[in-house]
């Protein structure tokens, strides 16, 4: 595989993974284009133009962005590791979740800071970037293009990527960056189409590995591993 991915994902049979994936035309964890749904004002070009670069991504919620593995480290062994680390890990309440603007895009994301939440996004941060290939000359320029602050620079240096730890904002993105007007279009249509499937609370109840089979190709959507301490304790 080219690239790997760690990611909050929500369940494949689930409402709300079936209707976000409809509207990006493509369910990354069957590997299958889907018939994307009409909202109301928005035509198929658009929503096509809007959906274009996440869904080459599919639903989900980045932890550990892509990477390359590390030359002295195997599938096998982040395999391995995952599922011990998701192991001895609680499942994660994110409560309600809304559709919202983001630095530009549109996104689901968590009402309320969940400290649990943070708490793991910074382990998997941490404990998982013995697995990464530091990134080369081409990447560390594409993702200074957007303008980085001070302390999103050193995340970049250290970690491979800037929006981590501090910088750290859990979001399902919805669409690729749009104009002020599309934004504005697109929040209400999305919140309406998704409602019934955020009317209750979402939980993050495993970790799942991504992968990039070729460089461009689409991430597919792997392997689930339970975040299961509460069930092993009991």
């Amino acid at each position: 595989m080219y690239r790997y991915a760690i990611y909050a994902a929500i369940d494949p049979d689930s409402m709300l993974h079936n209707l976000a994936s409809a509207w990006l035309g493509r369910d990354a964890a069957r590997g299958i284009g889907i018939t994307r749904p009409m909202l109301d004002g928005i035509d198929e070009s658009e929503a096509a133009a809007w959906t274009a670069d996440p869904a080459r991504y599919g639903f989900h919620a980045t932890l550990k962005p892509p990477f390359q593995l590390a030359e002295d480290r195997s599938s096998h062994a982040l395999d391995d590791t995952l599922r011990r680390f998701a192991a001895v890990r609680d499942p994660v309440d994110l409560g309600q979740l809304e559709v919202t603007a983001l630095s530009g895009f549109v996104a689901l994301r968590p009402v309320e800071p969940i400290a649990a939440l943070q708490a793991l996004a910074d382990d998997i941060v941490r404990t998982f970037d013995v697995f990464r290939r530091p990134p080369d000359d081409a990447e560390l320029k594409r993702r200074r293009a957007a303008g980085l602050t001070p302390r999103q620079e050193a995340n970049l240096i250290r970690w491979g990527y800037p929006f981590v730890l501090d910088d750290f904002r859990l979001h399902f993105t919805l669409t690729g960056r749009l104009d002020d007007a599309a934004r504005a279009q697109a929040v209400p249509a999305l919140a309406t189409y998704l409602a019934p499937a955020i009317a209750a609370p979402v939980t993050i109840e495993a970790l799942w590995l991504f992968v990039e089979p070729s460089p461009g190709a689409p991430f597919r959507q792997v392997s689930r591993y339970p975040l299961s301490a509460t069930s092993v304790a009991a």
